[in-house]
C-alpha cells in the first residue's frame, strides 16, 4: 500500500502525458517529423542553458519562457522550411537543428558548469519527484491544447493526412504548420522538465507506432495509443520502484518490451488470416 502511495502522482502524470503525446504522436508519424520532438526539446534546452548562464533561477519563470520563445523560434523554422516540392526533406532540417542546438547547449553550459545537475536534472527528468502543484499544472495546460486541437482538428488532421488536399482547399498550410508545431512546442517544453527526453520521445512515438500494426482509422489508433502508454506507464512506474531502478529509463525500457510482444502479435496474427485465406481459397476452387 505505500508503494501504492508513492505512485499516485507520478501515475497521474503519465496518464496525462500519454493523453496529449499518443495524439500528437499520430500526427508525427503521419508527417513523418519522428524526431520534431527531441529537436523540440533540445531547443529548449538550449533556451534554459542561456537563461541559466545569464544568471536566472533554472526553475524560474524568466527561465521557462525563454525556453518556450527559443521552442517557438524552432516551431516557425520547422513550419517555413515544410513545402511538399522542397527537394530537402524536413526531417534533414529536424537533424540538422537538433545537432547544432546541442552544440550550442554545450557552448552556453560550459558558461554555467555550477548548474549543470540542473540541467541534467531537465534532460532526464525524474517522475517520481513529481508534485501535486506540477500535475495541477501541466493537467490545465494540456487541456487547454487539447481542447484547441480538437476545434480544429480537421484542419490539423487534413495537414498531417493529405497536405496537398488541404492546400487546394485553400489551407494556410504554414500558418497551420506554425500552430501545430507552436502548440508541440508548449507540450515539450513542459513534459521534459517532468519526464526528460526520452521518456518523452517514447510517449510521443511508441503508442503511435504500436496503434498502427492493429488500426488504421485514427479513432481506433487513438485507443489502442492511450491503453497502451496507460497500461506501459503502471507497469513501469511499479517496476522502477520495485527493482529500485530510475523510473524514466524502466519505463521507456517498459516500452520497448511491450511493443515487441506488441509486434510479435501482430505477425501471428497476420499468419492466421493468410492461413485462413488460403484455406478458403481452397474450399472454393475444390468445391463442386
Amino acid at each position: 500500500m505505500d508503494i501504492l502511495h508513492f505512485l499516485v502522482l507520478p501515475f497521474i502524470a503519465s496518464l496525462i502525458l500519454t493523453g496529449i503525446h499518443s495524439y500528437l504522436g499520430v500526427h508525427v508519424v503521419e508527417r513523418g517529423v519522428i524526431f520534431v520532438d527531441l529537436a523540440l526539446a533540445q531547443i529548449a534546452a538550449l533556451g534554459a542553458t542561456i537563461a541559466i548562464a545569464a544568471g536566472m533561477d533554472p526553475h524560474g519563470t524568466a527561465s521557462y519562457w525563454i525556453s518556450l520563445a527559443f521552442t517557438f523560434l524552432g516551431a516557425l523554422i520547422f513550419s517555413l522550411v515544410r513545402s511538399r516540392r522542397a527537394r530537402i526533406p524536413l526531417e534533414a532540417f529536424i537533424g540538422i537543428t537538433y545537432a547544432v542546438a546541442s552544440a550550442a547547449a554545450i557552448v552556453a553550459m560550459s558558461k554555467a558548469t555550477g548548474e549543470t545537475e540542473h540541467l541534467k536534472d531537465m534532460l532526464v527528468g525524474n517522475i517520481l519527484a513529481v508534485s501535486q502543484r506540477d500535475v495541477i499544472k501541466t493537467a490545465l495546460l494540456y487541456g487547454g491544447i487539447g481542447a484547441f486541437h480538437y476545434i480544429f482538428r480537421h484542419k490539423f488532421l487534413s495537414i498531417s493526412m493529405d497536405p496537398s488536399r488541404a492546400e487546394a482547399e485553400g489551407v494556410s498550410v504554414r500558418l497551420w504548420d506554425f500552430l501545430f508545431y507552436a502548440s508541440f512546442g508548449f507540450v515539450v517544453t513542459s513534459s521534459v522538465a517532468i519526464a526528460g527526453v526520452l521518456l518523452v520521445f517514447c510517449y510521443l512515438i511508441v503508442p503511435s507506432v504500436g496503434a498502427m500494426l492493429f488500426a488504421d482509422r485514427i479513432g481506433k489508433r487513438l485507443a489502442i495509443g492511450w491503453t497502451m502508454g496507460t497500461l506501459v506507464s503502471a507497469l513501469g512506474c511499479y517496476l522502477s520502484v520495485a527493482f529500485d531502478s530510475p523510473t524514466g529509463a524502466t519505463i521507456v525500457c517498459t516500452f520497448g518490451g511491450v511493443l515487441l510482444v506488441m509486434y510479435v502479435a501482430h505477425v501471428l496474427l497476420e499468419r492466421v488470416r493468410g492461413n485462413r485465406g488460403v484455406n478458403l481459397e481452397r474450399e472454393t476452387v475444390t468445391r463442386p
